[in-house]
């Protein structure tokens, strides 16, 4: 049995815990703050609660598969799982709106079809089936192996299909999302569309790799759900599963130092000066953050480097209490695209200059009553990527940037500032001081291509018996790439450098 000092209790480190304890180690989670969750957390406030993290969970079988790992008691006994359909409903710059169902191919082209006109469904359902391929491609070095140190092998080749082009009588392959959007989609709502769930983790399409397309198709094959309570609840039942694991938490427990001896990772070391011995090391915490707890390089010349410290882009987010139920047929997501594509993706690259009159936003209205305080009210959370060089302690900028979301939430629901009670804001300020997340960035999934520039760094280190799990760690960021890194941490502990992943 051996001991496992885990620093952050985010949820792949939640995951890690509860994978590691049921093996027969003795794991100790260290979080500097009173909770668990990570970004999965709640506000609460005259009745109202609000998911302040993801509102939503794709790829359930992630959770699924921990909880069957670590005990009898499978996730849908543990919480209520809410298939959301519509999955989403889109409202283009130019006014045209769609609603598309939850993972179905003719229903989405059917939908698309009556919306943007003859051939646009078709159009996309073919991006999809090309979609499919690149993630049969990359889906279990990318999400359910860890990153082998042939890693440069992801770099190279773009593993989204080359497509015939009929004039021209070749092939051409597509190095960028924007580029599968102008040259395949052939529609600026389809390109929306797409470069959506692109600029959802921060990503500019004109630079992420064609391979991004999995995103739209992960959505698409494995649905969009809701846990009924709140995602918070998904974090509370990992939580509940550790215990139920014997795994210790102490909370407000800052690590300052990973402790080193004989040339492996001993321990860790608090702040006040306690020390904690550990035969192994697992930090789910930003990789800026865990540079700086250690002396010993932990990335050899040509890794995958995780000492970035320029800022990422970072989530903006609005609670709103609003007077009144939901009204009948009002769907569960809604994204509002920007009217000036250009100006947004400008802006997010680099903060220079006025920002687009709208960014593209997400509205998220889940109707659930846990969440209001009765059935007069409703609960809604709005929210946006913009740069992480924004300057929000500047005076004005968190009203500019609120008007804004207000702004393009108006689409969505219906009478906004009308019924608007109260709101809170929710700068990257707060995701900060609430993670330890450089700048309050958004770690993307990991995605093949690009050099190599849209990988995370191992869950292995140069420090043997030093783990990186969670966001900012391969496979990436999301709910199910942070729990896949739990499960390839554990794995890698217990089975040791011969573990090649998830069968």
């Amino acid at each position: 049995m051996a001991r496992i000092a885990v620093i952050g209790a985010g949820m792949g480190a939640m995951a890690a815990a509860a994978r590691l304890a049921v093996a027969g180690h003795r794991v100790a989670v260290y979080e500097r703050t009173e909770t668990y969750g990570g970004a999965v957390r709640r506000f609460e406030r005259d009745g109202f609660s609000f998911d302040t993290g993801p509102g939503l969970l794709p790829v359930p079988a992630v959770y699924r598969d921990l909880f069957i790992k670590t005990g009898r008691e499978p996730l849908e006994d543990l919480v209520e799982l809410v298939q959301v359909d519509p999955s989403s409903r889109h409202v283009f710059a130019d006014g045209t709106e769609v609603s598309l169902p939850n993972a179905s191919r003719a229903g989405v082209v059917t939908a698309l079809d009556e919306a943007l006109g003859a051939g646009a469904g078709q159009r996309w359902g073919d991006f999809l089936i090309r979609a499919r391929e690149a993630w049969d491609r990359t889906r279990r070095p990318l999400l359910e192996e860890p990153l082998w140190p042939n890693w440069p092998v992801l770099a190279g080749q773009e593993p989204y299909p080359a497509v015939p082009h009929k004039k021209l009588l070749r092939t051409r392959r597509a190095s960028t999302l924007a580029e599968i959007g102008a040259w395949e989609l052939r529609d600026d709502r389809l390109t929306a569309l797409l470069e959506s769930h692109a600029l959802a983790h921060g990503l500019d399409p004109r630079s992420a790799p064609a391979s991004a397309a999995v995103l739209p198709y992960m959505e698409h094959a494995f649905g969009t759900w809701y846990v009924r309570g709140g995602i918070r609840e998904l974090a509370r039942a990992v939580y509940e599963r550790c215990l139920a694991r014997k795994v210790e938490f102490v909370f407000g427990a800052e690590v300052t130092r990973v402790l080193e001896k004989d040339g492996r990772a001993a321990g860790v070391e608090l702040a006040g000066g306690s020390l904690v011995d550990a035969d192994h090391v697992v930090a789910d915490v930003d990789p800026v953050r865990l540079c700086a707890l250690t002396e010993h390089p932990l990335d050899a010349d040509g890794d995958v480097r995780a000492d970035r410290v320029s800022p990422r882009p970072a989530r903006l987010t609005l609670l709103l209490a609003l007077r009144g139920p939901r009204e009948a047929g009002a769907v569960h997501r809604t994204i509002v695209h920007a009217p000036d594509r250009e100006a947004e993706l400008d802006l997010l690259a680099s903060p220079g200059g006025d920002p687009p009159r709208c960014p593209t936003v997400t509205v998220l209205r889940p109707g659930d009553p846990a969440l209001t305080p009765d059935g007069g009210h409703e609960s809604a959370v709005v929210s946006a990527v913009l740069s992480g060089e924004t300057a929000w302690e500047e005076p004005g900028t968190v009203r500019r940037y609120t008007d804004l979301l207000l702004e393009a939430a108006g689409p969505a629901i219906p009478g906004l500032r009308e019924r608007l009670l109260w709101h809170e804001v929710r700068t990257p300020d707060h995701t900060e001081g609430e993670t330890g997340a450089h700048f309050g960035g958004v770690p993307a999934p990991s995605l093949a291509a690009g050099r190599g520039r849209f990988l995370h760094p191992a869950n292995t280190t140069r420090l043997p018996g030093l783990y990186r799990v969670g966001g900012w760690s391969h496979p990436g960021g999301g709910l199910p790439h942070a729990g896949m890194s739990g499960a390839l941490v554990a794995g890698l502990i217990v089975e040791g450098p011969q573990f090649r992943g998830s069968q």
